[in-house]
């Protein structure tokens, strides 16, 4: 862990004052009515958690709620002093996310950030005009949700289902920035800080055109965005009715993936019971054998469609990267694929006429 120097309360508008170290400011009545899903935080950072996830965050983040704002002030000092040029956010709740997604170690909660902001820079398709309205069409034909009930232990799922795009319907990107919002969203509530979030992708309806699309130099960025540039703990992946060709798919993939996330993909088959012992049914919708009733699309497009005031103010902004210089490799810490993305597309391809 880092060296703290400085106090919590001591103000850094005299050191930098070129930064604003509020949190942006965004009507607390945006999320109203969607009592499933908690409201964006208040400019004031204040604790949410409860005395169980207290106990959870110190267990498993190594946070120790007496320091905490000590660690806040710690990684904002590393900010300012090391990346003076950044254009960041500072304030306590969104340092936060940073410190608990690296287990309050300091300098990789500041690679975090600086990865963070890097994803946009090298992607600016993605992060251009971020905004919920950009990809309604996506949320309409049902790509991505989120399901209304957490799991047991407080995780809430994002549901995936590739099958429902097309290539000739939109461009893949648009997918990834339906995927981005709903991370950042989901990333507001301190309970998900602490417990992560799992992922169900249901590959139904998967065929040649939609495995072969992104291609593995879209997967490898996809992959580095998720894993090393976003402060979100993905605790469990779940794939279900994957086809013959996911095998191939998934060697695209892997050689992005560290260790210990790759060991949490779980296949599943067309096996419910399978899903169920990992997925309890009463989180789950109707389709996926649940009795939480049919996926319904509606609730979680209200919640990112009501905060778009919020987006535009986030993501709608200068290059906060303006002015600062970044290593070459610092995005991407994964295990090192060397040569073989383009093997492993190849590979894919032949496997995909093989099974079509």
């Amino acid at each position: 862990m880092g060296s703290w120097t400085g106090s919590p309360s001591q103000s850094m508008d005299d050191q930098h004052e070129s930064i604003d170290l509020r949190s942006p400011t965004v009507d607390p009545s945006a999320a109203a009515g969607h009592s499933w899903f908690p409201g964006p935080p208040p400019p004031m950072y204040s604790c949410t958690l409860t005395p169980e996830l207290v106990h959870k965050a110190r267990e498993e983040l190594q946070e120790k709620p007496e320091w905490r704002l000590r660690d806040v002030q710690a990684l904002r000092d590393m900010i300012l002093k090391e990346q003076p040029n950044l254009r960041t956010r500072l304030d306590d709740g969104f340092l936060l996310r940073f410190l608990r997604a690296r287990k309050f170690d300091y300098d990789r909660a500041l690679q975090l950030l600086l990865n963070y902001h890097a994803g946009r820079k090298a992607w600016p398709e993605v992060f251009k005009d971020l905004k919920p309205s950009t990809v309604k069409h996506v949320l309409d034909l049902g790509f991505l949700t989120v399901l209304p009930q957490p799991d047991p232990d407080g995780r809430y799922i994002l549901s995936l289902r590739p099958g429902k795009w097309k290539p000739n319907d939109y461009p893949f990107v648009d997918n990834v920035r339906a995927i981005y919002l709903t991370l950042e969203k989901l990333i507001q509530p301190e309970e998900t800080q602490v417990n992560g979030i799992v992922i169900l992708a249901d590959y139904s309806g998967v065929g040649m055109s939609q495995a072969s699309n992104p291609g593995p130099f879209l997967a490898k960025k996809v992959v580095s965005i998720l894993q090393d540039g976003f402060p979100i703990r993905i605790k469990a992946v779940n794939i279900i009715n994957e086809p013959r060709i996911f095998k191939g798919i998934f060697a695209i993939i892997k050689p992005f993936l560290k260790e210990k996330m790759a060991e949490r993909y779980i296949l599943h088959g067309s096996d419910l019971r399978s899903l169920h012992r990992n997925v309890p049914r009463s989180v789950l919708p109707e389709e996926y054998g649940g009795t939480a009733g049919q996926l319904d699309l509606s609730p979680w497009s209200r919640v990112l469609l009501d905060c778009e005031e919020e987006f535009v103010v986030e993501f709608c902004q200068p290059d906060p990267l303006e002015g600062v210089v970044l290593p070459d490799s610092m995005l991407f810490e994964g295990r090192q694929a060397s040569g073989q993305d383009d093997d492993a597309f190849r590979g894919l391809r032949s496997q995909l006429y093989y099974c079509y």
